[in-house]
């Protein structure tokens, strides 16, 4: 029997889903898993971080095999097969109503800012079935990066559909995919908030899409988030614009910033601007938003 200690560098407000997936393995092999001490001794110690910018975990680990992995780590390295198809510890983080998992792995679409093609691949592929990480719970963050890309969307969404869970795209939708047959496969799911995204501002079909099947999803505009990727290759006109038409068609805009911490002082402005939703309805003009005033939800 081994002592297992896990370590997720990126803190404790969103699960990682590989740490769950070898605490369930070593579990499932009678070994003991636990929250990392630096105080205690190991045989083990899977230090998992997702995120490049985090800081990393700088105690010293009393351990003779130390196992660092994740994107911000290493983005060539991944889980054997033998624990990436292994159901998920939820206790790990005492989740209780929600699974956490992947349909899908790949994106096609290959964009400069994103590592899913270089880690994951240019093609989307199934690589799971549902009942691999849900078993009856009431809602699904599904974490797949294109999965209307993929060939087999129609028989996924249709197992998302059947569950009856509450499904969350956490990723997003591709809206340049959709269609006719893709929505209606979506509006069979059950869903509390869409999420679609248009990064590139020189893009004139995303909003087009959007625009069409606008009417179609029954949810309110606040309910329709479309993420619009600023500092990266666009202008604050550009910025400026998208946010207005995603607004004009019926979706609502959700500014993330390319290295925020680089990011000019007006694209942060922009950003409390627009995701502050208080601040945004009560002004909805950026051209007479003053970041000095202090508005507070």
């Amino acid at each position: 029997m081994m002592k297992v200690g896990l370590v997720d560098v990126d803190g404790h407000n969103f699960p990682n889903l590989a740490l769950m997936k070898i605490s369930a393995w070593h579990k499932a092999d009678g070994d003991v898993v636990e929250w990392a001490n630096s105080l205690e001794y190991y045989d083990v110690v899977y230090m998992a971080k997702v995120f490049t910018f985090t800081p990393d975990d700088l105690q010293a680990y009393q351990t003779d095999t130390l196992i660092q992995g994740g994107t911000g780590y290493n983005i060539a390295l991944t889980l054997p097969e033998h624990i990436e198809h292994v159901y998920p510890d939820y206790e790990l983080y005492g989740v209780e109503d929600t699974a956490y998992g992947y349909l899908t792995r790949g994106c096609p679409r290959q964009c400069p800012f994103c590592i899913v093609a270089q880690k994951e691949g240019v093609q989307s592929v199934k690589v799971a079935n549902l009942i691999e990480f849900w078993q009856g719970q009431k809602k699904i963050k599904l974490l797949d990066p294109n999965i209307l890309a993929c060939s087999n969307w129609q028989e996924l969404l249709k197992q998302i559909a059947d569950s009856g869970a509450e499904v969350d795209f956490t990723q997003g939708l591709d809206a340049r995919l959709l269609t006719n047959e893709k929505v209606e496969a979506i509006q069979a799911c059950k869903y509390k908030i869409l999420h679609f995204a248009w990064d590139n501002a020189n893009d004139d079909f995303t909003p087009k899409v959007l625009a069409k099947y606008a009417g179609k999803w029954g949810l309110r505009q606040d309910k329709l988030k479309v993420y619009v990727l600023t500092n990266y290759n666009s202008t604050h006109a550009q910025d400026l614009y998208r946010i207005y038409k995603l607004r004009e068609i019926g979706y609502d805009p959700f500014v993330m910033i390319y290295d925020k911490y680089n990011a000019p002082v007006k694209t942060r402005h922009l950003q409390r601007w627009c995701n502050n939703k208080i601040i945004f309805n009560s002004e909805p003009d950026f051209a007479n938003y003053n970041p000095k005033r202090g508005v507070r939800p």
